[in-house]
C-alpha cells in the first residue's frame, strides 16, 4: 500500500486497524488555544504571550531556543513578549509547536534523547536555509524539519523489533528507507508523520511534505506543490550537513536524492558546498 493510501485510509480493513493501533498523542490543549489566536483576522501578539505564559517550563525552554544563533539576532530576548517582538508570531508558534511535540511523545531514554537532538538540528538546519534561500516561510520549515521524523518513536512504541528494522532501511543505499517498512510492518514512518501532523492541526503543505520526504521523486513531479518540494529539498541539505557534522563519510540519502535537490533549488556544486560548510560553522557555534 502506497503512503497516501495508508494516509488518507478510512475504510475497515486490515490496515486501519493497524494505524488506529498506534498510539497518535492528541493535540495539546495549549496548541490548540495557539492555533485559534493565529487563526484571527488580527493575532494579538499580547495573546499569544499570555497563552505560553501559562507553562512555565514551555516559556523558559522557548526563550532558551529564541535566543540560539539560528533563531535569536545579537539582541537577546529576556521574556516570551520580547521573543515575540524579535523573532514574530509564526517563528515563536513553530517553536512552541515542537517543544509540544517533544514534550507529548517523549524523550524519557538515551534513543529518544538522540531522535529529538537530532530533529531539533534539523529544524534549525532548515530555517537557516530556508533564509539563506529565500525560499518559503522559515516557521514552516522549521515545523517539517522537527516534525518530518515524528513517525520513527511512534512506530518504536508499536512495534518491538521496529527500531531493528530502521537502522537496517537506513543502511540501504539503494531503495527508499520506507519501502521495507512497508514490507514489515505494513506502514512506515512517514506514513504516520502525516497522521501526527494532521492530528495536530498542521498545515496541508507541512502535512505533505512530511508523507513524501523519503520519495525524492517528488522533487521532479510538477504536479506536487512547490512549498512540498522546496521542503523535501531542503531537508536532503540539512541531512547532508547533519552527517558533516557528525563525522560520517557521506549521507545516503543524499546519495539517492541529493543531485535532484540541487536542481530543483537551482544550486551549483560550489553554491551547495558552501551552505553546507555554513551549516557545519552554525552547529559548532552552538556548542
Amino acid at each position: 500500500m502506497s503512503n497516501l493510501a495508508v494516509c488518507a485510509s478510512s475504510t475497515a480493513d486490515p490496515v486501519d486497524a493497524l494505524i488506529k493501533s498506534i498510539r497518535i498523542p492528541p493535540r495539546p490543549s495549549l496548541l490548540c488555544d495557539l492555533q485559534r489566536e493565529l487563526g484571527a483576522d488580527e493575532p494579538d501578539p499580547l495573546a499569544i504571550g499570555r497563552i505560553i505564559g501559562r507553562d512555565v517550563g514551555m516559556s523558559g525552554a522557548l526563550l532558551k531556543l529564541a535566543n540560539s544563533s539560528f533563531y535569536g539576532g545579537k539582541r537577546q530576548a529576556k521574556s516570551v513578549d520580547q521573543a515575540i517582538i524579535l523573532l514574530g508570531i509564526n517563528q515563536v508558534a513553530a517553536l512552541m509547536t515542537g517543544l509540544l511535540a517533544r514534550q507529548a511523545i517523549g524523550a524519557d531514554n538515551a534513543a529518544l534523547a538522540s531522535f529529538w537532538d537530532l530533529s531539533t538540528r534539523r529544524a534549525q538546519a532548515m530555517v537557516m536555509l530556508a533564509r539563506r534561500l529565500r525560499i518559503g516561510a522559515p516557521d514552516v520549515a522549521h515545523t517539517f524539519g522537527l516534525f518530518c521524523d515524528t513517525g520513527v518513536p511512534l512506530l518504536m512504541a508499536r512495534f518491538p523489533d521496529y527500531a531493528a528494522t530502521f537502522a537496517e532501511a537506513a543502511r540501504d543505499p539503494l531503495r527508499a528507507l520506507t519501502a521495507l517498512e512497508d514490507e514489515r510492518h505494513s506502514t512506515n514512518h512517514a506514513a504516520i508523520g502525516c497522521l501526527l501532523a494532521r492530528n495536530w492541526g498542521l498545515s496541508t503543505e507541512v502535512s505533505w511534505a512530511i508523507l513524501h520526504h523519503q520519495d525524492y521523486a517528488v522533487l521532479e513531479d510538477t504536479a506536487t506543490d512547490d512549498g512540498v518540494r522546496s521542503l523535501v529539498a531542503l531537508s536532503l541539505l540539512a541531512e547532508s550537513a547533519i552527517q558533516q557534522y557528525q563525522g560520517m563519510p557521506g549521507s545516503l540519502e543524499w546519495d539517492k536524492g541529493g543531485a535532484r535537490a540541487c536542481r530543483y533549488l537551482g544550486l551549483s556544486s560550489g553554491e551547495t558546498a558552501d551552505l553546507l560548510d555554513e551549516l557545519h560553522d552554525c552547529f559548532h557555534g552552538e556548542h
